[in-house]
């Protein structure tokens, strides 16, 4: 099996060289005009190339997938990734073992890319252009980088032989080699799909820049590229967001702290191409409507692939210390460190020479004459969200930077982060609420007044009901933190003074609150200038826009959510209460000595018992507990301790009781020396508003991505005039194509 995995790999590196060098000579050869059609002929067998390396990287995974699934162990990648789970779901955790380890990962993400490369190359074989030949160009380098780094560095290669003298006579596994496996923290539904949607947002990531490379190379500022690549980032962006939100699951249910984000380095590394994307999602709105933020849509779309590889340089170099890093490994610290530099590199230099042809078309260029406008707003929304992103990228990798560099040499702590975090999160949230109500150039006073008082009215309202519960419920809990005293408490101040803390709160309730309803009366005005406009009733309306004008929908339903999520984070990361005590157990009777009490719940000892599953090689540890609310019986939980007996790995598997406004998080931690239970509850406050707000957000942004928009062909018939339009090669050579 070996074997055929690195013949594979050889097949992939040769359609990728291929590729490289048949768009490359296509591009010298164009500029001879009595070449041409030879320069069409490189191109188009560069396309096929490219295909070619996709099916040669689809064989090289399947063979994985196949040697996981079948239980084959000739590779070392498999015996060190396998999954000896024996649940319902041990399918998938076999399956997720291609992307469970470092050499594995990086062949899944190569797969990736090689996919969507295919993509553009089938979209536009039909008609060849140099702007589409040069991003697949680029598309492939990095391609080449990824493959290359798996054949020829050894620490990366997925096929290596797995040693003869690791089996017995039997053909069975020996020795060490007979306890490798998948971590048992990793047998979790969220984090088998965890992986993949993240890799799936990162390879998308690389279409965006390689369009804003492609575009300055062959000279073509129009609106071309980004019509192209806008959906691909935009549906980038959403496997981006669903993955982040599958690793908060995961760690919410699985690691059994209670909390769902802990600004781990890798946490942050999936983070940063993230925040950079709001940037580059909002700049690509104004390019395509105002012909401005041309050179802010190419800046961002190549610092959102540098911090892709990024978080590929964290992961796997070993650089910086993270629970969810890979161990050190030299080339992938030199090549993804590289690629960094370059992408960040090729940005600046490609705007400083191509400074005059990528200014925007409208008079006054990217600049503002008022700051009460909606460019004030789309630029202050880009400012934010990439600022942002730099700080959280430097804080993140301080502790590898000189000491002599502010916080070199230190690891953050999360008190650190939150305090940069959540006024930066507020502050973009704010122009996000007030943006839809702004007009372009300058707003006036009168008309901003007609368009935000019955949404400012309905704000206020909803503020007052937030306010009344930060008073009555939030406050009373963070006092209950400090007068308790230890790390809880020393952590919460060292956050800021107490009026500080709650005044940051109660801006981001008011924030929250004018977001909602502007998102929600923004979208209910424009489904009723649609729905008079086509003369029809409001619900054939939304129909007609979900089918004609999906990304003004989505927009909207995603602020929506984004409203939902900030009450959701104040309340869920800012007033946590917690107590950490025992339950005495009486093993003669299988009694308690006594009840755990904890604000207005009351958890009653019921039963325990020990499963083993899969020949031994598993037990679970389960202790049940009644939990009364206010004296009334609520829910029975049963929070387990999963123990792997050939290694001794434990996983704590928390059990939560969910409430409209908090969640009761109950963890067992095993019996201690005098025999018994240990326990560590929490309440999550506003957490469902969490979830519930993400679930909306992927929805408003697939809408975006999958939803129909009006004039689709005549949106590509002006993209295309308005490239021919711009002179030069790249607008003579898209001319003659369309044209025929």
């Amino acid at each position: 099996m070996s074997v055929y995995g690195l013949i594979g790999l050889l097949v992939a590196f040769a359609g990728v060289a291929i590729s490289l060098c048949c768009f490359a000579l296509s591009h010298l050869v164009a500029k001879q005009r009595a070449h041409r059609d030879f320069a069409d002929t490189l191109a188009w067998s560069g396309h096929i190339a490219t295909i070619l390396t996709t099916v040669a990287l689809t064989f090289c995974c399947g063979l994985l997938v196949f040697c996981f699934m079948a239980g084959d162990m000739s590779i070392q990648y498999v015996v060190q990734n396998q999954s000896k789970s024996s649940s319902e779901l041990a399918w998938l955790f076999k399956l997720s073992g291609l992307w469970g380890g470092r050499e594995g990962s990086l062949l899944f993400w190569a797969w990736l890319i090689s996919l969507f490369n295919t993509f553009v190359a089938i979209r536009n074989m039909k008609a060849l252009e140099k702007l589409d030949n040069a991003a697949l160009f680029m598309a492939q380098l990095v391609l080449a980088a990824f493959i290359g780094v798996l054949l020829f560095s050894e620490s990366n290669m997925p096929f290596t032989a797995m040693a003869a003298e690791h089996f017995n006579s039997a053909g069975e596994l020996t020795g060490v080699a007979a306890l490798w496996g998948m971590n048992v923290l990793l047998e979790h539904w969220a984090m088998s799909v965890h992986p993949p949607t993240l890799f799936i947002g990162y390879a998308g990531m690389t279409i965006p820049f390689a369009y804003a490379v492609a575009a300055l190379i062959v000279r073509d500022p129009s609106k071309a590229w980004v019509a192209k690549c806008s959906r691909i980032t935009v549906f980038s962006w959403l496997f981006l967001g669903i993955g982040i939100g599958l690793g908060a699951v995961w760690a919410y249910v699985v690691l059994g702290w209670g909390g769902y984000w802990g600004w781990d380095p890798v946490e942050n590394a999936s983070l940063l191409p993230w925040l950079v994307g709001v940037g580059l999602i909002h700049s690509f709105t104004v390019y395509r409507n105002r012909g401005a933020f041309k050179r802010w849509s190419v800046m961002c779309a190549c610092l959102a692939f540098a911090f892709v590889i990024l978080g590929t340089f964290i992961t796997r170099s070993g650089l910086v210390q993270s629970v969810h890093a890979f161990d050190g490994d030299p080339v992938s610290l030199a090549l993804f460190l590289g690629l960094i530099l370059a992408s960040i590199l090729i940005g600046i230099v490609g705007l400083v020479v191509r400074w005059k042809d990528f200014g925007a078309d409208t008079a006054g260029g990217d600049d503002f004459d008022s700051m009460v406008s909606k460019d004030a707003a789309y630029y202050f929304n880009n400012l934010v969200m990439v600022v942002a992103a730099i700080l959280l990228a430097y804080l993140t990798v301080s502790s590898a930077l000189p000491a002599w560099l502010p916080f070199g040499g230190q690891t953050m702590s999360a008190g650190t982060y939150n305090a940069i975090a959540r006024p930066l999160g507020i502050l973009y949230l704010g122009i996000l609420a007030v943006c839809p109500l702004l007009s372009w150039g300058k707003t006036e006073g009168k008309r901003f007044w007609k368009r935000v008082r019955i949404p400012g009215i309905c704000a206020l309202v909803l503020f007052a009901v937030l306010m009344a519960y930060l008073v009555t419920c939030l406050v009373p809990s963070y006092n209950a933190v400090i007068a308790t005293g230890g790390p809880n408490a020393e952590g919460l101040l060292e956050e800021g003074p107490f009026w500080y803390y709650h005044g940051l709160a109660a801006v981001g309730f008011f924030v929250a609150s004018l977001l909602f309803f502007n998102a929600l009366f923004m979208l209910g005005r424009k489904t009723q200038r649609y729905a008079k406009k086509q003369g029809t009733n409001v619900f054939a309306a939304a129909l007609g826009m979900l089918k004609n004008r999906a990304s003004t929908y989505g927009g909207f339903i995603s602020h929506l959510a984004m409203s939902l999520i900030l009450v959701g984070l104040i309340g869920s990361s800012m007033y946590v209460s917690e107590r950490a005590d025992v339950m005495t157990y009486m093993e003669e009777t299988d009694t308690a000595a006594n009840d755990f009490h904890f604000k207005d719940y009351t958890l009653k000892y019921k039963d325990n018992d020990i499963d083993v599953r899969n020949d031994g090689d598993e037990i679970f540890y389960k202790v049940r507990f009644d939990v009364y609310r206010n004296g009334e019986y609520t829910a029975t939980v049963a929070p387990t301790i999963q123990v792997v007996t050939a290694t001794m790995q434990q996983r704590l598997i928390a059990d939560v009781v969910s409430f409209p406004t908090e969640d009761l998080f109950v963890v067992y931690r095993g019996v201690n020396d005098m025999g018994a239970f240990s326990l560590d509850v929490k309440i999550n406050r506003l957490i469902s508003f969490v979830w519930i707000g993400f679930g909306l957000l992927m929805l408003g942004v697939a809408v975006a991505t999958f939803g129909g928009r009006k004039g689709p062909r005549a949106t590509r018939e002006a993209a295309e005039r308005d490239t021919v339009a711009a002179g030069g090669d790249a607008a003579a050579g898209r001319k003659r194509h369309v044209g025929a």
